[in-house]
């Protein structure tokens, strides 16, 4: 997959099928517009091709509501190829761009410099001065400049419309099989391993130490989770919080225990993903009493990754 950081940079071997949007997490609504994109520009013999912002529009807008995102740029950069798409321009999203009329960039850029046969917008979605880029504007002017422009349908899950906020807000909640769903693919965040105070090499549960690259994270709790490790997804369990049985940490921690794994993961980047909740984060009167709540959880965690479908889950990560 070919990426290009700024329009002018982007070097367009033959015409595009295109799509714009932030695509914070590429959940199962962003995923139907990428099918979109990658079928008609096969169809057509165009480039599948993505338009993304980084940073968020809103945090460069609206700093102080701005939320925090899914996906690192990086993240969201491997899902692009992962869902077929060719080639991704990423704008470097700042005032002037925000207050540029969305006519110019459709016609300069879209048009002009991307040679686009069909243009795809996410339902809701605007962009340009005034948010006046809307998919009216855009079939407009597709008949004027002879290109096509449509609106894909947005998903619903349970009668919820699937939005990287909702997503959000379900994570927060710890209620990430729901999440899973709406994403297509469990939450998954990963980080570099930083020492720690090695406390569960003391109590027989020595921990990978996450410091994450992903601002969101998962409510405070215990999971059964899917580690990274040498290219395989190794089965885990991962504690999100403060720890408070030792006097609570000023910032959440991350750390996992991989089962049948004792090696030294210092300095690697780690990533895991969030399977299934265990229970909320508590306090312990003692290190005997974590130990043995530990046991149980680790009990729990693996029944659950006996089950045949959790099994091949961890077969398609």
């Amino acid at each position: 997959m070919k990426i290009f950081h700024g329009t002018e940079n982007a070097n367009i071997q033959r015409p595009t099928v295109l799509t714009l949007g932030v695509f914070d997490g590429l959940h199962l609504g962003h995923q139907q517009i990428m099918q979109t994109v990658a079928e008609r520009a096969a169809a057509t013999g165009a480039h599948a091709t993505a338009i993304t912002f980084d940073p968020h529009p809103r945090a460069v807008l609206h700093p102080e509501s701005a939320p925090p995102l899914l996906q690192t740029l990086d993240q969201r950069l491997a899902n692009f190829e992962v869902l077929g798409i060719e080639q991704v321009i990423v704008i470097p999203f700042d005032k002037e761009f925000a207050s540029s009329p969305a006519e110019d960039f459709l016609s300069q850029v879209v048009h002009e410099r991307l040679q686009a046969k069909e243009v795809y917008l996410g339902k809701g979605f605007a962009f340009g001065r005034g948010r006046g880029g809307n998919i009216d504007l855009l079939r407009k002017m597709a008949g004027e400049l002879g290109f096509v422009a449509d609106e894909v349908p947005e998903v619903v899950l349970r009668g919820q419309r699937i939005s990287s906020s909702k997503i959000r807000q379900l994570l927060s909640e710890g209620r990430i099989n729901l999440a899973r769903r709406m994403l297509g693919r469990p939450y998954g965040i990963e980080g570099v391993i930083v020492r720690g105070d090695r406390r569960g090499h003391t109590i027989g549960f020595p921990t990978a130490n996450l410091r994450p690259h992903n601002r969101v994270i998962p409510k405070f709790g215990v999971y059964a989770t899917a580690t990274l490790v040498d290219g395989t997804w190794r089965r885990s369990i991962t504690n999100v919080g403060v720890r408070p049985t030792f006097g609570k940490d000023l910032e959440p921690s991350i750390e996992s225990y991989i089962f049948d794994f004792d090696g030294d993961l210092y300095g690697d980047v780690l990533r895991v993903r969030f399977l299934h909740r265990i229970r909320d984060e508590r306090k312990f009167n003692g290190i005997d009493e974590l130990k043995a709540q530990i046991s149980r959880d680790s009990a729990r965690a693996l029944n659950y990754f006996r089950h045949d479908g959790v099994r091949n889950m961890l077969d398609l990560l």
